[in-house]
């Protein structure tokens, strides 16, 4: 749990700007989280809220219940896509660049693997993709638990390089269906609305979603989160999921992206609830669910701008805010230093 000893004088600094009490509104909180959490290894609270090495790692993993037609696209679509930002030109290599972020892509089990060595590949395959959760569990629970430990490294490993920020994105054909489940069983909600349009399926392909979702679901039975991500997970999803409880451990923010990262976060935070001190929630998605994923978190989201694209591209959106928080918190005057008297 993050210790609080020091909150009192980052709300202090914070009160001291030369700006009436709460008006740079969600700014202040996320100024006021940032320096909490980077306060946690100090003997006192930090004046200095430090930025480095930003990164965006996209975890990408195929799912057996594209088959069921119920994504605009094929599953060979993925491996287009890795291959996409691996070669500079998705959206989120755009924003990358735009926000000085650093990418890397792991291939944690899609269906076509990739041919050859790239330096932002990182290859921890779990399989070729999942079973189809209608029919089956999409994987066993100890390829649960190893997606765990592998996503968890791999975080940890990027963090103890220098990155004090980290952010997650997912691409995998299908992968809403394999959150809208997940979703569906961690909070009993109803299953219609847990199942959004996704990439852009029509009504017709979204009725034969929530009829797949609802098989899957009634077959898992469980609100136990290794359970539930193994009757209903992706590969990308339970490696996030070891990626949030890496960051806890390493007392890092994650900036959280959108309906399927949030499901990540979900089931992270009921393993272990401390990480959800951690997460900073970028967007609320165009995807109709996450405003319930968001609401289970009690997250309130930096931005809105009706994006469901993934790939991480809302959390890196985001980060100016991080920068534009950590800025003022550093080097905002007081009242005092600027002779303005209230």
């Amino acid at each position: 749990m993050l210790n609080r000893e020091f909150s009192a004088a980052i709300q202090q600094r914070i009160d001291q700007k030369t700006k009436p009490l709460g008006a740079l509104g969600q700014l202040e909180a996320l100024a006021h989280q940032l320096a909490l959490i980077q306060s946690q290894n100090l003997n006192a609270f930090t004046n200095s809220i430090v930025i480095n090495k930003p990164t965006v790692v996209v975890f990408a993993g195929d799912h057996g219940i594209a088959d069921e037609g119920v994504s605009i696209a094929p599953s060979a679509v993925t491996q287009q896509m890795v291959l996409n930002f691996l070669a500079g030109g998705a959206a989120i290599n755009c924003f990358c660049r735009a926000n000085n972020v650093e990418l890397k892509v792991v291939d944690t089990g899609i269906l076509l693997p990739v041919e050859g060595q790239y330096q932002d590949l990182v290859v921890q395959r779990l399989g070729n993709r999942t079973h189809n959760f209608a029919e089956q569990a999409a994987m066993l629970e100890e390829t649960v638990v190893e997606g765990i430990k592998l996503g968890n490294k791999l975080v940890t490993e990027i963090i103890s390089q220098g990155c004090n920020v980290v952010m997650f994105g997912e691409m995998g054909i299908g992968n809403t269906s394999s959150a809208s489940a997940i979703l569906a069983a961690l909070t009993n909600q109803n299953i219609d609305d847990s199942v959004g349009l996704g990439t852009g399926i029509t009504q017709e392909q979204r009725l034969k979603k929530v009829e797949l979702v609802s098989k899957g679901v009634k077959r898992c039975q469980s609100q136990e989160p290794i359970k539930v991500l193994s009757e209903l997970g992706g590969y990308e999803i339970v490696q996030m999921v070891g990626g949030f409880l890496a960051a806890c451990e390493q007392k890092t923010p994650v900036l959280v992206d959108g309906f399927i990262v949030s499901v990540a976060a979900l089931a992270a935070v009921m393993i272990e609830p401390q990480c959800r001190e951690y997460m900073i929630f970028a967007h609320q998605s165009k995807e109709a669910p996450h405003q319930s994923v968001l609401k289970a978190l009690d997250a309130e989201p930096l931005l809105d701008l009706s994006l469901r694209l993934g790939e991480g591209t809302g959390a890196v959106l985001a980060m100016p805010l991080l920068r534009a928080a950590a800025e003022f918190y550093n080097n905002m005057a007081s009242f005092e230093d600027a002779g303005v008297t209230v």
